[in-house]
């Protein structure tokens, strides 16, 4: 009752997977990255641990084909298991058990392993590879992304949508550079999951997101009065302290020069 996409971006050193499901609470169960080692879904009549068993072989250097093969082999409910696993290099396996209810099947690719189970047709499946590698060049989160709503308008799953899922890990890539999760979002229960997912990305793009730095604004005399001014009137003396109330932190640096995301948000908040 699920597809999913687990994938590497080889310039970004990002690995992440995307999901979604006719189940509530996807995200606790199928998702599985770690920077360096690689990415690891599990689904169909998920084994939990294939998570951080799979996790712990590639990080001891075991291609995916191998990690894949070590986890099912192991396991005697293998027959109702799905998997897909992306190693450390961008190497990929996706593995179906012969029980999973149809339609069900997986398509793999360079930095990419696709698979769904109880899904309309194998399009799903389909979609979902031809857009990551279409996508060639994006961000990772957002080509994932881009995969899921592909997948669910080659038909999906066929019981229907309820949960999804986007986790991205980088070494160092996430908040204030002191974690490895760049995000890690999550919809349990919703009519349009994917939707919804779509509106968190779109938040956590705005407060973690990062303007390059020759796009911010040159704070002159008049937008120092101004950003005082409003600062004042929402009760602030500091621009970082307001930034903080409003978890706009990472987008604060200085006092010569403001990202635009961040002064776009003052003046609405002081209009």
């Amino acid at each position: 009752m699920t597809y999913s996409v687990a994938a590497f971006d080889a310039e970004a050193r990002q690995w992440g997977v995307a999901v979604q499901s006719k189940f509530l609470g996807v995200g606790a169960v199928v998702p599985w990255a770690e920077p360096g080692a690689g990415a690891v879904a599990t689904q169909a009549y998920a084994n939990p641990r294939y998570g951080p068993d799979g996790l712990a072989l590639l990080r001891d250097g075991l291609d995916a084909a191998g990690v894949a093969a070590r986890l099912t082999d192991a396991d005697e409910g293998r027959a109702e298991r799905q998997l897909g696993v992306v190693d450390a290099s961008g190497g990929s396996a996706s593995f179906t058990g012969e029980d999973c209810l149809d339609w069900a099947g997986g398509r793999t690719g360079p930095g990419y392993a696709a698979q769904g189970n109880i899904l309309v047709s194998g399009e799903t499946v389909d979609a979902l590879g031809e857009t990551f590698e279409a996508t060639a060049g994006s961000p990772l989160a957002e080509r994932l992304l881009d995969c899921l709503d592909a997948a669910q308008a080659a038909g999906g799953d066929r019981r229907g949508q309820q949960s999804a899922s986007l986790l991205v890990v980088e070494r160092n890539g996430g908040y204030a550079g002191l974690s490895d999760v760049v995000l890690d979002l999550r919809v349990d229960d919703h009519e349009r999951p994917l939707e919804e997912l779509r509106r968190l990305y779109g938040l956590h793009r705005e407060l973690f997101g990062k303007t390059p730095k020759e796009r911010w604004l040159p704070i002159d005399d008049a937008l120092r009065a101004e950003i005082r001014e409003r600062l004042a009137f929402l009760g602030y003396e500091r621009l970082e302290e307001w930034a903080g109330v409003e978890n706009l932190e990472e987008r604060v640096e200085g006092e010569d020069a403001i990202d635009p995301v961040v002064l776009g948000k003052l003046r609405a908040k002081s209009s």
